[in-house]
């Protein structure tokens, strides 16, 4: 079986019934993989992919929307953002200024305008549901280290959370 869709085109089930598709997606100067997946291709419906296109045709939008998830848990000592952040700062020490896209002076702040998107993975079968319908991946060293931040967002495009991860 297949679905047919106006941004996808036909997305064909493997043997098993789940559906994939994969695209690298520029993002000002960055290039990132999106990955849409199901694991049973019955489970995905029409909505739920126009949400998918939305969110790949509006990822500046949705990239904005996660830094600002990301700021907004600095005050907490404890969120894994301020984790990663200190992390970051114990990793690179004195060449952290050499990665930053911008030094304004306060290093937490910097490391989340400096981070790269790496994908976005749409979980499509998830649409309505609890759990994640996009994971979005960042990382300070796109080249070097495995240390990410994944951002969480429900169908709507709201921030679920944001976990740390290797």
């Amino acid at each position: 079986m297949a679905i047919e869709h106006d941004y996808f085109g036909l997305l064909s089930s493997g043997p098993d019934g789940s559906i994939f598709w994969s695209e690298r997606v520029d993002l000002g100067d960055q290039s990132v993989t999106v990955d849409l997946t199901a694991p049973d291709q019955d489970d995905v419906s029409i909505d739920a992919l126009d949400i998918a296109a939305g969110l790949i045709s509006g990822l500046e939008d949705v990239d904005a929307t996660a830094r600002r998830s990301m700021l907004s848990e600095l005050d907490d000592r404890t969120s894994e953002v301020t984790e990663y952040i200190l992390q970051q700062q114990e990793e690179f020490g004195d060449q952290l200024a050499e990665v930053l896209v911008d030094v304004s002076g306060d290093d937490a702040v910097d490391i989340i305008r400096s981070l790269t998107l790496v994908s976005m993975t749409l979980l499509v079968d998830e649409h309505g549901g609890t759990d994640p319908f996009a994971v979005l991946e960042y990382t300070l060293d796109a080249g070097g280290s495995d240390d990410v931040l994944l951002v969480n967002l429900a169908s709507d495009g709201s921030v679920l959370s944001v976990m740390s991860g290797d």
